[in-house]
């Protein structure tokens, strides 16, 4: 039976199936770069201190621009900034920030670049590990059906507005609920990977 003309129809689903006949969410599609990253870290879990770092970090500095920028810098990043080991990085000073914007291979950007160093420091300072702070906002994983459509994935939720306010009463800056919802969505606090998709459901 037909429905109604005036009630929408949505899709069953936005996953697109690539040329290597996987079905995926379409954003991890377009290039070589998004699709390895869609495919092999997107969503799993990252549970240690340094790659909780680095992904909050990159995450800061993708806002504004788009995250294919960031990967395909992904490397220079690391060297710039001491493979984002915390108490390397908060030993910086100004002879390191003007180093980080003479460096054409990041992003250089001084509010971005000073944050990071902010940050190296708030994690230093912690009572606890960043893992087990960034980590106690996840949210209840059942009951929380996979997204059907891209628009269906939020720019953020409760748990990330908390997230933001905790990190920022931890000492964090550059941190707003939009930036810790794409963290907990990269680190695996969520899997937001449409149904259908082949990797959605098995990222934990």
């Amino acid at each position: 039976m037909r429905p109604a003309s005036d009630v929408p129809v949505r899709p069953a689903s936005d996953v697109v199936v690539g040329a290597d006949g996987c079905p995926r969410c379409p954003w991890g599609l377009s290039t070589p770069e998004y699709v390895a990253y869609h495919d092999y870290e997107w969503g799993r879990p990252v549970r240690d201190t340094v790659g909780l770092f680095e992904r909050l970090t990159l995450e800061a500095f993708q806002s504004g621009l788009s995250w294919l920028t960031i990967l395909r810098k992904r490397s220079a990043f690391r060297a710039a900034f001491a493979g984002f080991d915390p108490a390397a990085v908060a030993a910086f000073g100004s002879a390191d920030v003007d180093r980080l914007l003479a460096d054409a291979g990041i992003v250089r950007n001084r509010r971005k670049i000073e944050a990071t160093i902010v940050n190296a420091r708030a994690v230093l300072t912690l009572d606890h590990p960043l893992e087990e702070l960034i980590w106690s906002f996840q949210p209840e994983p059942t009951g929380r059906a996979a997204p059907a459509t891209l628009a269906d994935v939020p720019a953020k939720t409760p748990e990330s507005v908390a997230l933001a306010k905790g990190l920022r009463a931890a000492g964090f800056v550059f941190v707003g609920p939009t930036t810790a919802y794409a963290l907990m969505q990269a680190c695996g606090l969520v899997d937001d990977h449409l149904s259908g998709c082949w990797v959605a459901g098995g990222v934990g």
